[in-house]
């Protein structure tokens, strides 16, 4: 089920760019990415499923959250929320961590920013995802954060019909 995701690699400025447009309202689209009990609805592609510990939107606030997957094994990741502009952008800092987000320095951080925008259809959203290496970025893509990531943005989709 691809639908009418750009998902763009960048080796030279080490970032991805990934485009999806939904038909609904900006405001509710916005709540999916921002309140975990949403998140958690679709952000693990299928048929892992994501759990938030604990999220505090806010500027210097942390998501705290895992993929569990269908052993019951658990990846936790966190992402540091840096400025938020309501129901237009928010950008942070993503790293894999433990379950108390102590970061896990195996892998790659990453610099994501999340745009919102009104269009005829319904809600524009980009995400702008920077790495401090092309090695970073290939490390996440390898671990197959392409498919995983347009799973997700699709199954978010499917909740918004």
């Amino acid at each position: 089920m691809e639908s009418n995701i750009i998902f763009n690699k960048d080796f030279e400025s080490n970032t991805v760019y990934v485009m999806k447009i939904y038909h609904a309202d900006v405001s509710k689209v916005w709540n999916y990415f921002t309140k975990a009990e949403l998140l958690d609805q679709w952000w693990a592609p299928k048929p892992w499923k994501c759990e938030t510990k604990k999220q505090d939107f806010k500027e210097g606030g942390v998501w705290l959250y895992s993929m569990v997957g269908p052993e019951g094994e658990r990846h936790y990741a966190q992402v540091k929320y840096r400025e938020i502009m309501e129901h237009r952008s928010f950008d942070g800092t993503d790293t894999f961590c433990d379950e108390n987000g102590n970061v896990n320095p195996d892998f790659p951080e990453a610099k994501w920013l999340f745009g919102f925008t009104g269009v005829e259809e319904g809600t524009k959203v980009t995400v702008n995802i920077h790495f401090s290496s092309t090695e970073a970025m290939k490390q996440l893509l390898e671990m197959g954060f392409e498919e995983g990531f347009k799973m997700g943005l699709n199954q978010l989709e499917e909740i918004l019909k």
